[in-house]
Parts: structure tokens; C-alpha cells; sequence
């Protein structure tokens, strides 16, 4: 590429290592010159080595608050004005909407990828008018926007968001096929053990999940689900406390490395009630675990019903418990050849080679690099 530079603006090297380091990977293969800007986390080592350039760039993630989203506006311009990057990629919604309005205020070309449409879209409310506002300002310009599944791609189209030339589909983040390899499923021992993973908050169902797993355990002792994630609202605290005390499962808190984490488990459970695309669900199928997850977009397209896991109603109580109940009842066998069917779907059609092609087709369309 020339030494041409790539800008990631993103609010958690976390992410950026989780999901998108191969296409940091790929970057620099390819010669291109890259920077990142985030908050400062200890994953920044891994991507120095590499040979990645660091701004910091702090900010708080949640939250509207003028001052503080002026400040990152500034900060984000003073980038583009030095290294002067020749394309910036955002994620994650306050560095796709001030990185976004940054890149349009500076003519610079602008990727942006959206991994679901979160709390300030889903509600119609005052902060939704707001940021509808935000991300139409952000992405007048943008050359692409990434977004990961059929309701979300129809969502920006129909909210005049982004157009269809703007758009892209693609299937979730994907999964990095050979660092989650399939794991051997657990032994029969009697035990029937689910895990839960993600943020702590209701729009993940963490109540429904708390209160299904209990009533379950109560008819079947043999059965736990223990949660893994953190959480914000200290009101959570007591709540995991009390589920830990009732042995239907415990309390792991957040867990870096979950793939050493869901080998250990017979299923992963995701009773959300929005995603982008869950990527802890790709993350089990790849593993060849089954997937218990709610009826919605981002979920749904994640396993095949009955054959690699199984489904239900999102924020029903009675339908989460009736699909553990399911699970509970499947025969060995059948529990590990679900976990294989989800293997093989993600090998077809969640492989994050997709991903990288896709964002590397964009880029090279933009810089003009001819392959």
C-alpha cells in the first residue's frame, strides 16, 4: 500500500483485539502504516509489537454529554490534521459518530461498522431523535457502513442512516476459525452445565436468565448456568450474589480468554434481546458447543433451530426455561452433534476471512490499490 496510513478510532483496544486484529493483521502485511486511538488498555503491548502506532484517547463510553463529546470531536480532528491518515475505520458508537463528523469536517475517507443498533436506537425517545441526528450527520460522507445483519442493514436504509450504496452487509464479526478450534465436548457425567457471557444489563436478559436458571435447577439439581461478564449497576451486585447462594449456578465475573472458558461448558446461553451479531454464539459454535439464544435479529442467524441449538422468545421467563428444559432432555449424543452442526455453519458462513476480504475490498477501493 505505499506506507499508506489506516486510522482505527475505536473506545476499547479490547474489541480491536478480539474482532478486528486480523484485519490490523492483514494491514500491515500488506505495508500500510497503521495508528490506533483508543483509551489506554493493557492489550496496547500486543499491538505495538506488531508495529502499530498508539494516540491516546480518552473519553467516557456511555452517556450524552456535550462538553466531553465536544472535547473527543477536537481530539479526534487534531489526529486527522497529524498523522493525517489517508482512511480512518470507527466502531463502536461514539467514535463512529465523532469520528465520523471528524473525517466529513476534514474530507478524509471514513469506514464506519455498526454492531447493532443498542439502546439509543432501539427506543422511540428523545435520545433516539438525537442520535438518528448524530449518525446522519456522521455518515453523510462515509465511503462505507458495515452492518451485521438483514434488520439492521433495513433499519439505516429506512432511517435515511446511510444508503445502499453506503451499506454493507456482512455476517456479524466472525470468528477466527483456528483460535477457536473445536474443543472436545464434556464428559457424561450426569451434570448438565450451561454459561452465560456478556455485559451484565438488562438488555442481555440477565434478569430472565437469573430467574429460568433457578426455577430450572429447582426441578433439576444436576443443572447450573454460571454467568460471566461485568456489570455498571451496582443494583446487579446483590442479584448475583443471591443466584450464586442458590446453587443454580455462579458468578465468574469478567473473563478475558472465554474460549478456555466455554470448552468446559455442554452449551452457551444468550437470552438478548437485540444484537448486532452475538459473537459469544459464534464463538460457542466454532468451539462445537450448542447455542441456547433468543428470537431476534443477531441471534437467530447464529445456529440453526434444533439442529445446532435452540431458541426462544426473548424477555419470556417460561420460554428460556422451556428451551433449557429441552436441552436438558436431548440425549448425549444428540448434544454433541449439535455442537458439531454449529461447527460446521460457522465454518460456512461466520469464517472471519469473509470479514477481512470484505473490509480489504473497501479499503483498496478507496486508497485505490489494485490487487
Amino acid at each position: 500500500m505505499n506506507r499508506k496510513k489506516v486510522l482505527f478510532l475505536v473506545n476499547d483496544l479490547e474489541f480491536l483485539y478480539t474482532q478486528r486484529l486480523e484485519i490490523v493483521e492483514r494491514l500491515l502485511q500488506e505495508g500500510a502504516e497503521v495508528l490506533l486511538s483508543a483509551p489506554l488498555k493493557d492489550r496496547l503491548s500486543l499491538f505495538t509489537d506488531l508495529g502499530c502506532t498508539f494516540y491516546r484517547t480518552e473519553f467516557s463510553k456511555r452517556g450524552l454529554n456535550p462538553i466531553g463529546d465536544l472535547a473527543l470531536l477536537c481530539k479526534y480532528l487534531r489526529l486527522l490534521w497529524h498523522p493525517k491518515p489517508d482512511i480512518v475505520l470507527t466502531y463502536t458508537i461514539k467514535s463512529n459518530i465523532y469520528g465520523g463528523i471528524a473525517c466529513r469536517l476534514a474530507k478524509v475517507p471514513h469506514l464506519s461498522n455498526m454492531t447493532g443498533l443498542g439502546d439509543g436506537l432501539m427506543h422511540e425517545n428523545f435520545v433516539q431523535k438525537v442520535v438518528l441526528v448524530l449518525l446522519r450527520t456522521a455518515f453523510k460522507r462515509t465511503k462505507a457502513v458495515f452492518l451485521q445483519n438483514q434488520t439492521n442493514y433495513q433499519y439505516f436504509i429506512d432511517h435515511k442512516i446511510s444508503n445502499k450504496e453506503q451499506s454493507v452487509l456482512i455476517p456479524g464479526s466472525g470468528v477466527n476459525l483456528s483460535r477457536h478450534p473445536v474443543e472436545p465436548f464434556p464428559d457424561e457425567d450426569g451434570t448438565v452445565r450451561l454459561l452465560f457471557i456478556g455485559r451484565i444489563l438488562r438488555d442481555k436478559g440477565i434478569s430472565e436468565m437469573l430467574e429460568a436458571a433457578q426455577k430450572v435447577h429447582a426441578k433439576h439439581p444436576n443443572f447450573t448456568c454460571d454467568i460471566a461478564g461485568f456489570y455498571v449497576d451496582e443494583r446487579y451486585k446483590s442479584m448475583l450474589e443471591a443466584y450464586s447462594q442458590s446453587g443454580a449456578g455462579t458468578y465468574l465475573g469478567f473473563i478475558k480468554e472465554i474460549h478456555f472458558l466455554i470448552m468446559k461448558y455442554h452449551a452457551v446461553v444468550l437470552p438478548s434481546y437485540h444484537e448486532g451479531m452475538a459473537n459469544v454464539l459464534l464463538e460457542a459454535a466454532a468451539c462445537a458447543r450448542p447455542v441456547l439464544a433468543s428470537d431476534v435479529p443477531g441471534c437467530r442467524e447464529t445456529f440453526d433451530e434444533g439442529f445446532s441449538g435452540i431458541g426462544f422468545e426473548p424477555r419470556s421467563v417460561d420460554s428460556l426455561e422451556h428451551a433449557i428444559e429441552t436441552f436438558i432432555a436431548l440425549p448425549y449424543e444428540k448434544k454433541v452433534a449439535m455442537g458439531l452442526a454449529g461447527r460446521k455453519k460457522v465454518e460456512l458462513e461466520f469464517d472471519r476471512q469473509i470479514i477481512v476480504d470484505a473490509y480489504m475490498h473497501e479499503i483498496h477501493k478507496v486508497l485505490n490499490v489494485t490487487r
